[in-house]
C-alpha cells in the first residue's frame, strides 16, 4: 500500500487595492442608477395590493379563508366535470347528453405563500390573481362596499 501525500495547492497572490481604488469602486456601486422596474419599486414601498388592503382594512388571513370557502369543490362542480368528461368520451356520436357550458370552481384556493408574494410585490400567475380578486370582492361585498377590478389590485 503506497500512500501518496498531497501537496497543498499554491495560493494565488492577492491583489491589493489602494485606498483610492476601494473608494472609487464603492462610489460607482452606489452611484449606479437603479433600474426602475415595477417589482423593485413595489418591494421598496409596499405593493399596490398591500396598500389597497390596508386602505380597505382587510386582513390577509380573512382573504385566505374567503378564498378557501369560494374555491372549494362542491358536488355541482364535480357533476360539471363529470358531464364534460363524459361528453369528451362519447364524442360527437352521442347527441343525447347536453354540452356542459358552466364552469366549475377551480378547487385551488389562495395559499399563504401566494398571499405573501402578493403583499411583497412578487410575481403571481394570472389564475392566482383572479382567485385573490374573487376573495377580496367577497369580503368587500360583506362590508357593503363596491367590488374592485384586477387592475386596481395588481
Amino acid at each position: 500500500m503506497n500512500t501518496a501525500t498531497k501537496k497543498p495547492a499554491a495560493k494565488k497572490p492577492a491583489t491589493k487595492k489602494s485606498a483610492t481604488e476601494k473608494t472609487a469602486t464603492a462610489q460607482t456601486a452606489t452611484d449606479k442608477p437603479m433600474t426602475a422596474t415595477k417589482a423593485s419599486k413595489e418591494t421598496k414601498e409596499g405593493s399596490k395590493f398591500a396598500s389597497f388592503i390596508a386602505a380597505k382594512k382587510l386582513d390577509p388571513r380573512r382573504i385566505i379563508v374567503a378564498s378557501r370557502k369560494l374555491e372549494h369543490l362542491r358536488p355541482e362542480d364535480r357533476l360539471i366535470r363529470l358531464n364534460k368528461r363524459q361528453g369528451r368520451a362519447a364524442g360527437d356520436s352521442a347527441g343525447a347528453t347536453p354540452k356542459e357550458t358552466r364552469k366549475p370552481r377551480s378547487g385551488r384556493p389562495v395559499t399563504g405563500r401566494a398571499m405573501t408574494a402578493a403583499l411583497g410585490g412578487g410575481q403571481l400567475s394570472g389564475p392566482t390573481k383572479t382567485r385573490i380578486l374573487r376573495a377580496v370582492n367577497h369580503l368587500l361585498e360583506q362590508k357593503k362596499q363596491d367590488p374592485t377590478d384586477l387592475r386596481t389590485l395588481f
